[in-house]
């Protein structure tokens, strides 16, 4: 089960913040290339699926494994997280939490669940439906300077439940370190999500994330990035929405000007020209009340640059 792993941090690890005084799981030292498995829990949604009722759960929502801490880091610093693969477990779930998601007044007021099979023909989504998995990280940070930060919302600059699709197999998450040591966990892992989540769980599923972790000295970050084979990803955190919006782009407008080199005016004239942005999941950067991606508070927003355009002349 843990082949190709070299720590295995077991669901047991699992925590409901992103806190420096958590205890830590695992000491590592960076850029060994050691790959790490955090192992994530479903039990919430079974519970639900079991009770169909908040008020029966006998454990917590959203739970991150770790943390990790990463010998060296220091605040200003940045990780590179590599999530090399996904291993899901035999089962998703849907649920539908009333009061939640941008589909909450057609779903009404009872509480819908579905366990989901998931195997070797793919994700069971009806009995008409099989969809071919895309896992992905759903909550994934680092601890902040001070106190604790949630593992349900909001998102922050740390990282937390962002629910962005580039969070999948092949991409490098970068994520700033605020204090000593990181303090780097994953949960929340996705066996299929579309962008924006509107039901706002997705299909959650348990399984094993495989990373390998980086430290860059020197690198601050007032958000996470995502770096795919073809893309950057800059997180947008703000509120109200636009101003989430505004820093994505001015994120993305220093990596191309400050990192590399290039005049204000080809970055301005690249990025409207190719530079989109998108909602990402319906976590926001404050609470949102209720809890959907469209209304106009703080909110997780994706800026998306093709890799090509570093490639050409400008």
């Amino acid at each position: 089960m843990n082949t190709g792993i070299d720590h295995f941090l077991d669901k047991s690890h699992g925590k409901f913040s992103f806190s420096a005084d958590e205890e830590p799981a695992l000491h590592i030292a960076p850029g060994t290339e050691a790959r790490i498995g955090f192992e994530t829990s479903d039990a919430v949604y079974a519970e639900l699926h079991e009770h169909h009722s908040m008020d029966q759960l006998t454990v917590g929502i959203n739970p991150v494994t770790g943390p990790v801490v990463v010998d060296g880091a220091e605040p200003g610093d940045a990780l590179i997280v590599t999530i090399h693969e996904i291993r899901l477990k035999d089962c998703g779930w849907s649920a539908s939490l009333p009061g939640t998601g941008a589909l909450r007044n057609v779903m009404g007021a009872d509480m819908f669940t579905r366990r989901i099979p998931i195997d070797a023909a793919g994700v069971h989504v009806t009995e008409r439906h099989v969809f071919a998995p895309k896992p992905m990280i759903g909550c994934i940070g680092t601890a902040p300077a001070e106190g604790a930060s949630s593992t349900v919302m909001p998102s922050y600059s740390g990282g937390g439940n962002m629910d962005l699709t580039g969070c999948r197999p092949g991409s490098r998450v970068y994520l700033p370190v605020q204090v000593a040591g990181a303090y780097l966990s994953i949960g929340d892992i996705h066996a299929l999500m579309a962008e924006g989540e509107s039901s706002f769980v997705a299909v959650e599923a348990e399984g094993t994330a495989v990373v390998s972790i980086e430290l860059v000295k020197d690198m601050p970050l007032r958000a996470p990035r995502i770096e795919t084979a073809d893309e950057w990803f800059f997180v947008g955190l703000g509120d109200p929405v636009q101003e989430s919006i505004t820093r994505g782009y001015e994120d993305m407008f220093h990596f191309l000007v400050t990192d590399h080199g290039w005049d204000k005016g080809d970055a301005y004239a690249v990025l409207s020209a190719v530079g989109d942005s998108t909602l990402g999941g319906p976590t926001g950067s404050s609470t949102p009340d209720p809890l959907h991606p469209f209304m106009p508070v703080g909110a997780v927003t994706v800026h998306r640059l093709p890799k090509e355009v570093l490639q050409q002349q400008h």
